[in-house]
């Protein structure tokens, strides 16, 4: 037999970023609770509206079942003791598993003989211990911030206003801060009512009778099929960003789309600020025509029916209107402050206590990006706006609209810049130096932009290292980990002929010659290698092989550009299967032997059999290209010239005694073996592959 458990937590309006996470826990610790309880259940659904966390779980036994264990106990020797009676050791074990020691029984395991103690357990009614342990379960949940409320001690996210929890048709009985737990739930705050609940399973449709749309996927899709519905009748783009999406859906218990419109003289605000205010204050989907740019109209969504939507629009018309009044006067304000007036004032704000200001961050940007320039050897045009870029790339930090939208920084840089008349590149970097921001996002599109962006965030990297502030578990708190991945990500994209000691070496001593560096550059260094080792790695790892990842990083991964092609070959190579694993056989043969070379030179008028002559031949013909290939970052081809020398390899130690007594001639092939594993080693590391 089994019954239907629901439990619901009744609550004031939960902030909407805690609410995806919350009720994932719920279901997972009252699942949690089950089976470790021994009860079996069936099918489990959670379902959350902004004032309600809750589990439906079907076919819940009414028992737990029962259990017979076998437990292990010391061996016979130990058992026993000279007289034949039980040991200390033996009574102990008993009295600890709660068994008489004439229940034991001996078994041998691994040729030793050990006594055994059977454990029963009969399982007791599920309703008898699941109010205990639904009430374990509210207490275990952990939130980013918690709440106390009237003299109670208990925290939780917001207010407890209810709890339903029944077993069947029967409610299970708990209490937490007076609040005793019924078959009584609550529908819309302001359109329903008090609903009681019969049985489990009537959960959603009651809720529904009082204008609650428990199922957050329902919800979702009513939300989107109602905005699709407007976009096609209107034929308007309504931009549906997921991150919006997911914050109104935990806004409303009933969703019903309805739209505005507010006056087309803000229009000649950049959108992208008309875009931000209407979300982040208002939290309104924008409307863009067919060609992507902004019209007068905005979409919301109420929590509740569709009465008297046009006095709900007109209220949130009123609103906008106040917030995008607000942003046009930001918007002419900062138009007022030069450029000059503005980096005086980055003067002021401290970027970190040891790495000193924003404006001192701007001087490194500027110098660590001349010197990244003059290594690309840029030309003067270049140069000259990469160093403008780094000059005013943080300007925009002052102005009143990044004050009110951080997200908006290098955004407004760049309208900003290009109003007052930097040049195009100048102000497109200004924007570009951010990016990317996060992970997917693109990469500046300008050569000046790449150069910046790299400069910048190679700076926070190196500042943070050089005073120990170095990410560890999940703890990053200046986001060091997906900076390091956008230089490495800059550097794949813009294919620069840059290695990482390159982009090392330029911010280290832009940073020793400011005396800022409070760490041997040596230390430095070599956790800056480990840490984007790490990066490396992971992009590796979204496209290849473990054991691959592990073979070509083993050969280096300071030149960025060289390692993806390199793995993204080797992964082709491996999955062909049979035919290549020969090959990396023959590899790892030579590099087995090769260990034992002494001489790092091969004199071909040592050679005495055909076979070393062959190998020596079919190698020094091809591995000025095989090197060349790898320089050019064309992986393929150089896996191809290598992979032609396994018959060469094959017929070697197939008719030649590498080891040979003479000690010349054993030197000189070694030396031959050791200069065909170094071209190899260039590659990857061969015996890293499994298979």
């Amino acid at each position: 037999m089994s019954k239907d458990l629901l439990f619901e937590i009744g609550l004031e309006e939960v902030p909407a970023r805690f609410m995806r996470a919350a009720i994932a826990q719920l279901q997972e610790r009252v699942v949690k609770w089950l089976d470790a309880s021994r009860i079996a259940y069936g099918e489990v659904n959670a379902y959350a509206t902004p004032r309600r966390l809750a589990v439906l779980i079907q076919n819940v036994a009414e028992k737990q079942e029962d259990i017979e264990e076998e437990v292990k106990g010391p061996s016979r020797k130990i058992a026993l003791d000279d007289s034949g009676n039980w040991s200390k050791a033996a009574l102990g074990f008993a009295g600890s598993q709660g068994v008489e020691p004439d229940q034991f029984t001996f078994k041998e395991l691994n040729g030793v003989e050990y006594i055994y103690a059977t454990k029963s357990s009969k399982g007791v009614e599920t309703a008898s211990v699941v109010g205990e342990g639904l009430l374990s379960v509210l207490h275990a949940m952990a939130f980013p911030k918690f709440m106390r409320w009237a003299s109670y001690d208990f925290k939780f996210v917001r207010p407890i206003r209810w709890i339903v929890a029944m077993l069947g048709s029967e409610v299970i009985d708990l209490e937490v801060t007076s609040i005793k737990s019924g078959n009584v739930t609550r529908g819309h705050r302001f359109l329903g009512k008090e609903a009681v609940i019969s049985t489990p399973s009537s959960y959603v449709e009651v809720l529904r009778s009082e204008h609650v749309i428990a199922d957050i996927q329902e919800r979702e899709q009513m939300i989107v099929s109602q905005i699709q519905a407007l976009a096609a009748e209107k034929k308007w783009d309504i931009a549906i960003k997921e991150d919006l999406l997911e914050e109104v859906l935990f806004l409303v218990e009933t969703p019903t789309v309805l739209f505005g419109t507010f006056d087309s003289s803000f229009l000649n605000i950049p959108q992208e600020v008309l875009i931000t205010s209407m979300r982040e204050h208002q939290r309104y989907f924008p409307v863009l025509d067919n060609e992507g740019q902004l019209l007068p109209f905005f979409v919301t969504v109420r929590n509740g029916g569709s009465d008297s939507l046009d006095v709900i629009a007109r209220g949130n018309e009123k609103v906008l209107r106040a917030r995008l009044s607000d942003a046009k006067f930001f918007y002419e304000e900062d138009q007022k402050l030069q450029i000059k007036d503005a980096l005086s004032k980055l003067e002021s704000i401290v970027f970190q206590e040891e790495l000193g200001t924003v404006g001192d961050k701007v001087r490194r940007i500027r110098k660590i990006a001349d010197g990244l320039a003059a290594k690309l050897q840029v030309s003067g045009d270049v140069a000259e706006s990469v160093s403008r870029s780094a000059d005013i790339c943080k300007f925009d930090l002052v102005t009143l609209m990044v004050g009110e939208f951080p997200e908006l920084q290098g955004v407004m840089g760049e309208d900003y810049a290009r109003k007052a008349g930097e040049k195009e590149e100048v102000a497109k970097a200004v924007f570009e130096h951010y990016q990317p921001r996060f992970a997917g996002d693109q990469s500046p599109a300008s050569l000046v932009g790449a150069i910046v962006s790299a400069a910048d965030k190679m700076d926070t990297i190196v500042g943070c290292f050089s005073i120990n502030i170095i990410p560890t578990g999940s703890q990053d708190p200046y986001a060091l980990r997906r900076q390091a991945a956008g230089i490495v990500q800059i550097l794949l994209d813009h294919k620069l002929p840059l290695t990482l000691s390159d982009v090392f070496g330029v911010a280290l001593q832009v940073h020793a010659q400011m005396n800022l560096l409070k760490r041997a550059d040596e230390e430095v260094r070599k956790d800056l290698q480990d840490f984007f080792g790490l990066r490396v790695k992971k992009l590796l790892s979204e496209t290849v092989r473990y054991d691959v990842v592990d073979a070509v990083i083993s050969s280096g991964f300071d030149d960025i550009s060289a390692v993806v092609p390199k793995g993204e070959a080797l992964m082709a190579a491996v999955l062909t299967g049979d035919a290549f694993k020969t090959t990396v056989e023959s590899f790892n043969r030579v590099g087995n032997l090769a260990a034992k070379a002494s001489n790092a030179s091969v004199h071909p008028e040592l050679f005495t059999e055909d076979g070393e002559r062959q190998l020596h031949e079919a190698w020094s013909k091809t591995n000025a290209e095989y090197r060349q290939a790898l320089t050019q970052h064309h992986a393929a081809e150089a896996l191809a010239i290598a992979s032609a020398w396994k018959d060469g390899i094959t017929s070697f130690f197939d008719s030649v005694m590498v080891m040979a007594e003479d000690e010349a001639v054993r030197a000189n092939r070694l030396a031959l073996l050791a200069a065909i594993d170094r071209d190899l080693k260039g590659f990857a590391d061969f015996s890293k592959l499994v298979w």
